[in-house]
């Protein structure tokens, strides 16, 4: 396949994650006021409307600094960058790492949408257990989660190559000329 197919391919991923992150959160700001909540399935699961000012699962939301979203945006602006240098140099193939930084990269732009734009992000999918709460999240966020998890398990348990390579018996892969 093709470098530049095989790169409108992962920019749809991204971009599929994004739609589907700014449809989910206008819906939940236009249909549950803030701080309300619709319970979907007794004692696990709720939508409710809460905006987070901080980081991931709200760290930094309570930072009295005035430069928290400053900082904010821009290591988001920083990791996009990365992810994105990642998968230009890295698109030989539509394989796994490829679809998980497609998710991180569609659910960064997600989250960094709502920073620019209003200084919180928004969150709404509660999951719980009894008292047991996980803060509260939105689809950008899974997004990321999910992509950092394909990598994790792919340095985890990919199966290494290095000495097959060393011997000769599996060739090295080749680059394409870009």
């Amino acid at each position: 396949m093709p470098t530049g197919t095989l790169r409108r391919y992962v920019l749809l991923i991204a971009g599929v994650v994004l739609a589907l992150d700014r449809l989910s959160k206008w819906i939940i700001a236009k249909t549950i006021p803030l701080h309300d909540s619709i319970t979907v399935i007794p004692g696990l699961f709720k939508l409710t409307h809460v905006t987070n000012g901080g980081a991931a699962f709200g760290l930094f939301s309570d930072s009295p600094s005035e430069l928290r979203i400053v900082f904010l945006i821009f290591f988001s602006l920083l990791a996009l960058v990365v992810v994105s240098a990642l998968l230009w140099r890295h698109t030989q193939g539509l394989n796994s790492t490829a679809f998980a930084l497609s998710l991180i990269l569609g659910g960064a732009l997600g989250n960094l949408w709502d920073r620019v734009l209003s200084g919180h992000v928004v969150d709404f999918l509660e999951f719980f257990i009894g008292q047991y709460v996980w803060p509260d999240f939105n689809i950008a966020d899974s997004a990321i989660v999910i992509g950092a998890a394909i990598l994790m398990v792919e340095i985890l348990f990919a199966p290494k190559h290095h000495k097959a390579y060393e011997e000769g018996v599996i060739a090295q892969p080749s680059s394409e000329a870009e």
